[in-house]
């Protein structure tokens, strides 16, 4: 399997185009709490963030490249079991992508954003991304 990167496209799935487009339309209150407070418009650390974006054979709640990191936002048919089972081999194949998933439950981010975001904010410090490749040379 690839790896996510740009060379890639971080792995986007034309096919779900479609789907991805009516999801964001009906995100679910969670999500849109969570977009329109901690990760639209660069809020978070600076980092840009898509919406219900396709990649590999799934659509990510939100996702950022810079980051390789996607944020899935489980409402309470996540608990059902064969629901949780397809969220773990979900999550597993994003990872052997090269994506981190950070999980968060309609509660958590309805209940404290304000904690959601700090989350997001440590795990952003602790793993940074990587410095771009410098293309040119340096002047003396």
């Amino acid at each position: 399997m690839d790896l996510a990167s740009s060379d890639n496209n971080f792995l986007y799935n034309k096919n779900l185009k479609s789907k991805a487009g009516s999801l964001r339309k009906s995100m679910t209150k969670a999500e849109s709490c969570l977009w329109k407070y901690v990760l639209r418009g660069r809020r978070l650390n600076g980092f840009q963030f898509r919406r219900q974006r396709p990649v590999l054979n799934y659509i990510a709640d939100f996702m950022c490249k810079e980051l390789n990191l996607i944020i899935e936002v489980d409402g309470i048919t996540h608990s059902y079991e064969e629901v949780a089972q397809n969220d773990v081999n979900r999550q597993k194949k994003l990872e052997e992508a090269g994506f981190t998933v950070i999980r968060f439950t309609d509660d958590e981010v309805l209940e404290n954003i304000d904690r959601v975001g700090n989350h997001l904010e440590d795990w952003i410090e602790k793993n940074p991304p990587p410095a771009p490749a410098s293309g040119g040379h340096q002047l003396d």
